[in-house]
């Protein structure tokens, strides 16, 4: 009597963990849109700043995120088909990629964790340099084009004020014509508007452009670091529901086994 109360409680067991790893693999697909959103998000918003940080970071973690929310809408599927089949070794091969997972969204995590804490610095050495060394000179189209993206967009001039231009090669040379802030400073882009630096036609921002663009980057990377981290979490939680559930297979397998 005990054998077969032991017997129906394993397979109660089985059946409550096989419908647990059908829950997971749904939380498992919707996680992996997120991260995957995430990713291309970071990429795709505001992407033309990247040219104007010294590191490769901040893309390196949107991409890894991109990496891993494909490889979720593969290993989900792949988890459903492991599950109702109840075969050990595509289970196995389930779990391995659910760590690989993990792994991956627990780089993304503590790598933008790690840029976060750096980032104002870099921002402070690289980005006044920038402005004032690449900004409209040639082979620089990219910098220059996302400098004026960001001082439009972010309503800001100079990297901590307008007064940075005017150490800028562009500024010092003939070809700024007499501006002393370039046109993309101005509340209203007109030809040569840049020639005025008054705070009525130029943005006048505290902080200049370095603070809005800590504030969106510091944005962007919470959000990574917290998606990339939970959803890791999520991950860590399958791979833990698939080995026990890979373990009462094994048994039930075995006592199969035995009673032949």
């Amino acid at each position: 009597m005990s054998a077969v109360y032991k017997e129906d409680q394993e397979d109660w067991l089985t059946v409550c963990l096989k419908y647990l790893l059908f829950v997971f693999n749904f939380l498992f697909w919707v996680g992996g849109a997120a991260v995957l959103g995430v990713g291309i998000w970071t990429l795709v918003e505001k992407s033309d700043y990247l040219s104007l940080l010294a590191s490769s970071t901040f893309a390196v973690s949107a991409y890894i995120l991109i990496l891993a929310g494909s490889l979720v809408v593969v290993t989900g599927f792949l988890g459903c088909c492991a599950v109702i089949r109840e075969q050990r070794s595509c289970l196995s091969t389930y779990f391995f990629f659910l760590l690989l997972i993990f792994l991956i969204e627990l780089v993304a995590g503590v790598l933008a964790y790690v840029y976060y804490q750096r980032l104002s610095e870099e921002l402070k050495l690289h980005l006044n340099q920038t402005l004032a060394e690449n900004y409209a000179q040639p082979g620089k189209e990219a910098i220059t084009a996302a400098v004026d993206s960001l001082q439009q967009d972010f309503k800001c001039c100079g990297s901590n004020n307008s007064q940075d231009w005017m150490l800028s090669v562009y500024i010092l040379s003939a070809q700024a014509e007499s501006r002393v802030v370039p046109d993309s400073c101005c509340k209203t882009i007109t030809p040569f508007c840049g020639m005025r630096d008054h705070p009525s036609n130029i943005y006048k921002v505290e902080g200049g452009c370095i603070t809005k663009l800590e504030e969106f980057l510091t944005e962007h990377l919470l959000v990574i670091g917290a998606v990339g981290i939970g959803v890791a979490c999520l991950q860590l939680a399958g791979a833990l529901l698939t080995a026990c559930f890979i373990y009462l297979l094994y048994k039930e397998e075995e006592e199969d086994f035995g009673a032949l």
